[in-house]
């Protein structure tokens, strides 16, 4: 089980039915996501290096290797070294899913938490909102899944690009 969101409480100042749920995603999770959608965006062809994608999509350079070897790690990603060196996607932006990114990313937790809790439901059964945020996680990754790197870099200019 991948664990991608993390609900918290939070004061704000938006409509009352949004106003106490955040969706986040680790440090290492946007950076992942940042960087894919560099690639995602130039074509399966292009080999990037580390400093034009940190350029282009406001990641700290000193991070960006780790996150891409993750990346590698998970086949997402090819690595070439040397001077014309870099990285790029392994497959058609069109194949990559935002679960497939976030996936390789997110750190694992192989023992679900009780969102009232905080630790396993346990023997005593299920808490209260148990069935209600399993429907919610499920529903999410379903999107996730059917979310690709082609269809994030279409549809909207990337808003953290530097250019």
């Amino acid at each position: 089980m991948v664990p991608i969101v993390v609900v918290r409480s939070a004061p704000s100042t938006r409509p009352r039915d949004t106003a106490d749920v955040r969706l986040e995603l680790s440090r290492q999770g946007d950076y992942a996501v940042r960087a894919m959608l560099a690639l995602a965006t130039d074509g399966e062809a292009r080999w990037r290096s580390v400093t034009s994608i940190s350029a282009e999509m406001a990641i700290p350079a000193r991070f960006l290797p780790r996150i891409m070897r993750v990346l590698s790690e998970a086949e997402l990603v090819e690595a070439r070294t040397g001077r014309s060196g870099g990285y790029r996607l392994t497959r058609p932006a069109s194949e990559i899913t935002l679960l497939d990114v976030l996936a390789a990313a997110e750190p694992g937790d192989e023992i679900p938490r009780c969102v009232l809790r905080g630790i396993p439901c346990g023997t005593d059964g299920r808490c209260a909102v148990h069935d209600t945020f399993d429907e919610a996680r499920v529903a999410f990754r379903e999107r996730l899944a059917r979310t690709s790197l082609a269809d994030l870099a279409t549809s909207a200019p990337l808003a953290l690009r530097r250019r």
